[in-house]
């Protein structure tokens, strides 16, 4: 939750949070094809809140409510046969694309060797600030699993600025039947001290008025009233990258040379139909600036 962008630093320090790895693993790894039939069972467990879902397609969204470890959850059945996730989804470029979508990253490049490549990250605090402007944070990308029924993937990085380290974003994902898979995205990461400081002060000013997804009740109005704080920015940085992967996917069938500037117009009208959450600046604005940054971004 994997990283959205803010027009503070503090803002910026919880975006970039949303960009990384599950840190702990379990001691021993599962068998062959244990993870893949434990996404299938949630998927089952699932299907009732998936098929009720509030955002009228089958997504669920879960969330913490920790200031020291945010973190966030989407599950989702999406209309892509697995094939097609898979071979989408599993090269590190593929995860320069959906960074590349945030207005808060500004330059992404795949280096090291094919097996762990390094995607190389520059995040700005401000959408407006310059490249030359930008920390660079560097995640460890890695597969534990492409085979033909589960796809697993994470980003790792263990520091950043401001006391966050165990940035963590991982996916899996199985087929369903011919046309449909189930993904499962996953985000967190760890504040210290002055990272929670610096929580502090972007809820209390530009974040105060910031809203999540999930429903706390009804106001005296009758209309419906979403979590705030730091479980807010866990949902919404989580969806914000939830949705970048759906525009990478959407936009896969389309012919190289179209695919990133149909990204873009996937992912703005995803998050434009969430305004009250996720949207921060006009389409024109934000096409002109993402440009630039496919530009500046080797491929």
């Amino acid at each position: 939750m994997t990283v959205s962008s803010f027009r503070t630093g503090a803002a910026a320090l919880i975006a970039v949070a949303s960009a990384a790895a599950l840190a702990v693993t379990a001691p021993q790894d599962p068998a062959p094809g244990t993870a893949a039939s434990g996404l299938a069972g949630q998927h089952q467990q699932l299907r009732a809140q998936l098929a009720a879902s509030p955002f009228g397609r089958p997504i669920v969204l879960q969330s913490a409510d920790s200031v020291q470890h945010p973190h966030g959850d989407v599950f989702a059945e999406v209309r892509h046969p697995f094939a097609t996730v898979r071979s989408s989804l599993q090269a590190g470029q593929a995860w320069c694309d959906v960074m590349l979508l945030q207005t808060n990253v500004r330059r992404c490049e795949v280096a090291g060797g094919a097996g762990t490549p390094t995607l190389r990250v520059s995040f700005v605090r401000k959408s407006e600030q310059k490249i030359d402007e930008a920390q660079q944070i560097d995640f460890r990308f890695s597969t534990q699993a492409a085979t033909a029924d589960h796809l697993a993937l994470q980003m790792t990085a263990a520091s950043g600025p401001v006391g966050t380290s165990d940035f963590s974003l991982k996916l899996e994902a199985v087929p369903l039947d011919a046309g449909h898979s189930f993904l499962h995205l996953s985000y967190d990461y760890a504040n210290g001290v002055a990272a929670r400081l610096a929580t502090d002060a972007y809820l209390a000013t530009a974040g105060r008025n910031k809203l999540g997804f999930s429903q706390t009740g009804r106001d005296a109005a009758g209309h419906p009233t979403y979590v705030t704080g730091i479980r807010g920015v866990a949902e919404r940085n989580t969806m914000r990258y939830y949705l970048a992967i759906e525009a990478v996917l959407a936009a896969s069938g389309q012919p190289a040379a179209q695919r990133p500037e149909q990204r873009l117009a996937n992912w703005f009208a995803a998050i434009e139909r969430y305004p009250a959450q996720l949207k921060e600046m006009e389409r024109a604005n934000y096409l002109a600036m993402k440009r630039q940054d496919l530009q500046q971004s080797p491929h």
